[in-house]
């Protein structure tokens, strides 16, 4: 049985973390395909081009607060509005470097952000997600 995530996406700016977080999800065993968006704004088109499109929204996104263009923040705000025209639910955490409170305390108040995980992220991390999946 394959108890993998089918799709995960990763949106955050920092090429090399992008780069060990393909690692690090490859090492989990975790997604069959992963998704990467360097900006908030590529991704919200992508998810706005494909809401109505099941199979090619993932299951889950890693999105980083700090990005150019579109931050997480705003992403959240488009993305939180397309989320009834999504026939499946998306699962989101933030990963961030972040340690400001405020940030913590603004991520609890959207429902739609399942939990924050500060940076670096591990195989236990991506684990956990997993499993909170119940995949």
């Amino acid at each position: 049985m394959d108890n993998k995530i089918d799709i995960a996406c990763v949106i955050d700016d920092d090429e090399i973390y992008t780069f060990t977080v393909k690692r690090i999800i490859n090492r989990a065993e975790i997604a069959n395909k992963t998704i990467f968006f360097h900006n908030g704004k590529a991704a919200l088109d992508f998810f706005t081009d494909n809401a109505s499109r099941v199979e090619e929204l993932p299951d889950v996104i890693l999105l980083d607060i700090n990005m150019p263009v579109l931050d997480g923040w705003q992403f959240l705000d488009g993305f939180v509005k397309l989320i009834p025209k999504f026939g499946k639910k998306i699962t989101v955490y933030i990963v961030s470097s972040s340690i400001d409170e405020e940030d913590y305390a603004r991520a609890r108040k959207i429902s739609a952000v399942s939990d924050f995980i500060v940076k670096p992220l591990t195989v236990e991390h991506l684990h956990h997600i997993r499993n909170a999946l119940k995949i």
